[in-house]
């Protein structure tokens, strides 16, 4: 039997992962509640996510759905155990140009690291590329650089 996955999401009480599927030879829609068993806020929502996709049960349905997108709904799941709002958690799979990555943990760096670095192969121009040019060189033009106190005061013959 062959399934094609549709939609995912979560279920909050109790604990699941929604998915709805596609039987490929029937071609009806279906839905299926997979609870998520042995997971609280403190749990590590990468292991949970390889292990509910490497679940017996559950592998065939879940093929067609990404490692990266199941970790995500775990990390939903996580968030909303610690009491943060959905709106909390998914403005944390945005990333923001302007945020200070210096106050976040070692685990939300690592997720912000991860984003910028499929960001980057995104935008990243291979050289079998139609419009890949070798050396590019981009004039930026000056900008203005504001003064500060402190330049001023320290005029030591430096």
């Amino acid at each position: 039997m062959s399934f094609e996955a549709k939609r995912c999401g979560v279920q909050f009480s109790p604990p699941s992962i929604v998915l709805i599927y596609q039987h490929t030879e029937t071609k009806k829609l279906r839905k299926r509640i997979i609870p998520v068993r042995n997971f609280s806020k403190y749990s590590d929502y990468s292991m949970a996510a390889e292990r509910l996709k490497n679940h017996p049960r559950h592998r065939d349905y879940l093929e067609g759905v990404s490692q990266s997108q199941l970790e995500k709904l775990h990390i939903i799941l996580r968030d909303h155990m610690q009491g943060f709002s959905l709106e909390h958690s998914l403005a944390s799979f945005h990333f923001n140009p302007d945020e200070d990555l210096n106050k976040l943990d070692d685990e939300e760096l690592a997720r912000k690291k991860g984003q910028m670095d499929k960001l980057f192969e995104k935008n990243r121009k291979h050289k079998d590329d139609p419009d890949f040019v070798y050396d590019l060189e981009v004039d930026f033009g000056k900008t203005t650089q504001e003064k500060c106190s402190w330049d001023d005061e320290s005029d030591d013959g430096f």
